[in-house]
């Protein structure tokens, strides 16, 4: 249910849509470079592409690349702020389609964790993500796993930041009005809910995969 504000009622949370893509903390803080979205058009098919977050601290964490279309831009948006990709301690990929890992060819030195997937060049690191246990990277970053939109969503945990906890959540969350939507793109809807219940029960600011990042206020 959508309230006269814009602020949409989930049980026992409300979101509530922001413009603020900027979000300061310490030791780190949290940049949307670009904000993803998903258009329907006329003949059937649609266009979308992955919202592309900055984690910036004592590592440099990028979640999401986008499509390989974005190459330029984020090219662009690292270097309007002091970095090539080999400054890039840790390169997220919330899931394996083509709009949210698009570039990873540019982090050839980089850290990826795609899924549960977790490897450096071609050495493969053991993890516990497949069994539900975070992968911590430091006391303030973990990429936690989400599944339910693909088999392997993986979403990025910030703690320490202005507005609280912010989670870059990947596909988890299409965009903030995404009560019906998501499910027509989920592999488990059954999954994807206990997942997305999970997110809003402790994150404060949820970044979607195709939208603006948004609020959550928990009823006491």
């Amino acid at each position: 249910m959508m309230e006269a504000d814009g602020t949409l009622v989930s049980g026992p949370f409300q979101k509530v849509p922001l413009s603020q893509l900027d979000f300061s903390g310490q030791p780190y803080s949290v940049s949307v470079l670009k904000v993803g979205y998903c258009q329907s058009q006329t003949d059937g098919t649609f266009r979308a592409d992955g919202t592309i977050t900055l984690i910036n601290g004592p590592k440099t964490v990028l979640v999401d690349t986008g499509g390989p279309w974005d190459r330029d831009f984020l090219l662009v948006s690292l270097k309007d702020r002091g970095l090539d990709p080999g400054r890039v301690n840790l390169v997220v990929g919330t899931h394996g389609h083509s709009d949210h890992i698009g570039n990873l060819g540019l982090f050839p030195n980089s850290l990826l964790i795609v899924g549960y997937d977790v490897s450096e060049g071609d050495t493969y690191r053991p993890n516990q993500l497949a069994q539900g246990q975070a992968y911590f990277v430091d006391e303030h970053i973990s990429v936690v796993p989400s599944p339910g939109h693909t088999g392997q969503d993986v979403s990025v945990q910030v703690k320490g930041t202005s507005e609280g906890t912010v989670l870059v959540a990947g596909d988890l969350f299409e965009c903030c009005s995404d009560e019906d939507s998501w499910r027509d793109l989920s592999l488990n809807t059954a999954v994807q809910e206990i997942s997305r219940q999970e997110a809003l029960r402790t994150a404060d600011v949820i970044i979607p995969g195709h939208g603006a990042p948004f609020r959550v206020i928990r009823k006491r």
